[in-house]
């Protein structure tokens, strides 16, 4: 979602979400953007996790990353 035309992002949004889509669904869905284009921000800074913080996360989720 484009946080400089918030309204053409939404209109965008509601094109893919399903017709008995709920307001829940909608926050749900401009969350998950909100959340994936910071992410894609902070990497374009160069701002990664070191590997052993993100095998250590994962571990305590009970997933074992081979490698």
């Amino acid at each position: 979602m484009a946080t400089t035309n918030i309204k053409q992002s939404l209109h965008e949004l509601a094109d893919v979400l399903p017709e008995d889509a709920t307001w829940k669904d909608v926050a749900y869905e401009a969350y998950v953007r909100q959340e994936i284009e910071a992410g894609l921000v902070e990497a374009q800074r160069g701002e990664f996790a070191e590997e052993s913080v993100v095998k250590s996360t994962f571990a305590r989720w009970g997933v074992q990353i081979e490698g």
